[in-house]
């Protein structure tokens, strides 16, 4: 028989692991003549979410739980809940309730199919409006100009066959980028579409600098448009300088005594240099960054505690 696995990472949910895990079950049962285990990755959640998962381990050995030593991040934990989960297939699914439980047997039908990747798409998003139409913006960016043909509006939710899984262990990447991972690949891959819920209860832990680390992360190991940009710019800026001092000795030989620049301009035309170099420089830090964390070779995640598994 096959084993189907799901894989929910966590942080503060203590409302939403005991009915999730409840309709998970219920909808894995849909799928017909299947074993299943529940593997519940926690990153260092600092409310009753560990308790809640143990509770649930006690009365059921297919619930599994591994309790991280600390928060490894929103990219890193659910990367590793994969590769750790057992199943000939993996599911994962966001533990608000935003990736409903109800795609289950969609995704295991198209596996079936004989597809090796099944993702979710959305189409629809009842969460922020700024924040949605922002990671529209986002999507678009990727696509345009990442060298992998990134999917619109799929944010990592879905099946994940046994032999993607192996590809996904051997990458050598201590700072995986699972969307990108996909894109990359060359799999066929089947979408699944679906109007995307709020979230059930609590609170997001995302804010600005987690969207501005994860597209960062992104961008950076995926696109070279902002370090061509710098390259372009200083191009421009470079023979702008020239044209300018050779202006201004033509007009100095030819003794135009009327002509005067403004001293506000030229202030203008030097803060605009600086602030740009700044910028650019910010940029290539950014680069610097992601070449750091991948040299540094540290694992994914560090536990603390696992349970139910043999």
């Amino acid at each position: 028989m096959k084993t189907i696995s799901i894989m929910v990472p966590t942080y503060n949910e203590e409302d939403n692991v005991v009915p999730l895990s409840e309709a998970i079950i219920e909808q894995v049962k849909l799928c017909g003549d299947y074993d299943y285990e529940l593997l519940f990755i926690d990153n260092d959640s600092r409310d009753s979410t560990r308790e809640k998962i143990r509770e649930l381990c006690a009365g059921n050995p297919h619930i599994k739980a591994i309790f991280n030593a600390k928060n490894y991040g929103q990219f890193s934990s659910p990367y590793y809940g994969i590769l750790q989960a057992t199943g000939d297939c993996v599911i994962s699914m966001a533990a608000d309730f935003q990736d409903p439980p109800e795609m289950i047997p969609k995704y295991v039908k198209a596996w079936e199919e004989g597809y090796k990747l099944v993702m979710g798409q959305k189409t629809s998003s009842r969460e922020n409006g700024m924040v949605y139409r922002a990671r529209r913006f986002y999507y678009r960016f990727m696509r345009k100009h990442s060298e992998v043909d990134f999917l619109e509006q799929v944010n990592g939710s879905g099946l994940y066959d046994r032999e993607f899984v192996e590809i996904m262990r051997k990458l050598d990447d201590s700072k995986p980028f699972l969307r990108g991972v996909v894109a990359e690949m060359g799999y066929k891959i089947k979408l699944i579409p679906f109007d995307q819920p709020k979230r059930r209860s609590g609170k997001s832990s995302n804010n600005l600098f987690s969207y501005y680390s994860g597209a960062m992360q992104s961008i950076t190991s995926y696109t070279k448009i902002l370090v061509r940009a710098a390259i372009a710019s200083g191009i421009i800026l470079t023979i702008s300088s020239v044209l300018l001092i050779i202006g201004t000795f033509a007009y100095k030989i030819l003794n135009w005594d009327e002509f005067s620049v403004s001293p506000y301009a030229l202030d203008l035309a030097i803060f605009f240099a600086a602030s740009l170099q700044v910028f650019f420089i910010g940029v290539v830090g950014e680069y610097v960054l992601n070449i750091n964390d991948n040299v540094r070779k540290r694992p994914l995640v560090v536990e603390a505690e696992r349970i139910n598994f043999k």
